[in-house]
């Protein structure tokens, strides 16, 4: 076999472009995929009596060799194999003879190709999913450990309300869990089968389907040959929830990365997850959080990439589909990687400052709706309460003082419905134990929440 298409060419492809076109560099990570779906076809062919039940035993037998010869590495499939099908195929028949020229009988390497990649990807999503919930338990280990400190809360990074440091946390478990339910809906969606659709318009060869699907482990197959071999919805789904993976990653990296400041304090990296400077030695360096926000453009561009590819492509398979494969091997291996770091972080790389959370939130103005919410319960119309309390704010502000030490008659100043328990009201505990709406910041709520999750991920 010297070259993976027919007779009907007279000359050799320039050498150039064989390498140029050839894909067997990335798609050999396929292989394992596309020994075990020549399996369940080669099988599918016998109890077809497509060929004997012996020929089918034989042709079996050579790709269970090749898969060994594989994991101990005697097999190395490279170049100047075109791809992975075309060199696993090649060894077949270097190894039972002109026997193994029968197993491409009822399929094209256009279906070939699209089943191994759903097999491959299915196995990927599963880890994936594994490592969020691995990650999931190292924030709610974090989460349970922290219901009673307190950290501020932003909107537009400017001070706005305390809170309970396990509810911000928990704000991120939430997410993690909408990226795994997405994960589970991509898989439905990879979980069929195209094998059978052959290059686009199915076969007359008397295959079974329904058999290889089973064989392999999908639920369906595909009812078009055209869509199947053509679909590519799924990779891009992938890249897509693999995006949004990213993002979270990278929203929680950039609180990260301000908390161990200086300027913030509110948490220190360990020596098992920091590197110091080349020339300043006191530098002790977020590398993790870092490299994780700046990996995120890297999936963000294996989306853009593949939704480029595929728009403008007529049906059926075309050859910038070989395009696929780079962008999702790479996106699962970025996740992957990202959320391993992320869990070493969050397990053994940072330690929270409880006492500088707890002081920073006595330094500032974020209990001003509290004050707002005691007028409203003393009877005053609310827009009225928050013109007052802004009016405090601002005398505060040109005294160089915060509401606590603002004295009671200054309060009265500005309505006589202020009492001594005004100072107790703006506790920063009170605050945020005050917050008892459904999904809020107060510590029962949070409790509440973290026995959810309990059950969710513990039990």
């Amino acid at each position: 076999m010297s070259k993976a298409w027919s007779a009907r060419f007279e000359t050799s492809l320039n050498p150039f472009i064989q390498e140029f076109n050839a894909s067997i560099q990335f798609d050999k990570t396929l292989i394992i995929e596309d020994i075990d779906c020549s399996i369940a076809h080669a099988r599918m062919l016998g109890k077809q009596h497509v060929i004997t039940k012996e020929e089918s035993q034989k042709i079996i037998e050579g790709l269970k060799e090749i898969k060994i010869d594989y994991q101990k590495c005697i097999f190395e499939p490279a170049f100047p194999s075109e791809d992975i099908h075309y060199a696993i195929e090649n060894l077949l028949i270097s190894k039972i003879g002109d026997l193994g020229k029968k197993l491409h009988t009822g399929r094209s390497r256009n279906d070939q190709v699209a089943t191994d990649i759903r097999l491959w990807l299915r196995k990927k999503i599963n880890e994936i999913d594994d490592l969020l919930f691995s990650f999931q338990k190292s924030l709610l280990k974090i989460a349970q450990q922290n219901i009673n400190v307190l950290i501020p809360g932003y909107t537009h990074l400017q001070r706005a309300q305390p809170l309970s440091l396990s509810h911000h946390i928990l704000a991120y478990l939430e997410m993690f869990q909408r990226d795994r339910d997405r994960l589970k809906e991509v898989q439905t969606r990879v979980n069929i089968s195209p094998l059978g659709a052959a290059a686009l318009a199915g076969t007359k060869i008397n295959i079974d389907r329904y058999m290889t699907a089973q064989e392999l482990g999908f639920k369906t197959i595909y009812m078009n040959s055209i869509d199947a071999v053509s679909d590519r919805d799924f990779a891009i789904e992938f890249l897509s929830s693999s995006s949004l993976i990213m993002t979270h990653l990278s929203r929680l990296s950039e609180e990260i990365i301000f908390w161990v400041t200086d300027e913030f304090a509110f948490a220190q990296l360990t020596d098992t997850c920091a590197t110091g400077s080349s020339l300043m030695p006191q530098k002790k360096n977020p590398d993790v959080p870092e490299l994780i926000r700046g990996k995120t453009g890297r999936v963000f561009g294996h989306l853009q990439g593949l939704l480029t590819t595929v728009k403008g492509l007529p049906l059926a398979y075309n050859k910038d589909l070989q395009e696929d494969k780079e962008p999702i091997f790479d996106t699962a291996k970025t996740v992957s990687d990202c959320l391993k770091a992320m869990t070493i972080l969050f397990d053994e790389g940072l330690k929270f400052n409880e006492f500088n959370l707890m002081q920073s939130v006595e330094k500032d103005f974020s209990n001003a709706t509290d004050i707002a919410d005691y007028l409203v319960n003393k009877g005053v119309a609310f827009r009225e309460a928050y013109q007052i309390v802004g009016s405090i704010v601002m005398f505060c502000v040109s005294k160089k003082i915060l509401f606590k030490e603002l004295p009671l008659n200054e309060f009265r100043r500005f309505h006589q419905a202020f009492d001594e328990d005004i100072y107790e009201n703006i506790l920063p505990k009170n605050v945020v134990n005050s917050r008892n709406s459904v999904g809020g910041t107060s510590f029962k709520r949070v409790e509440e929440e973290l026995l959810s999750w309990k059950n969710r991920l513990l039990n």
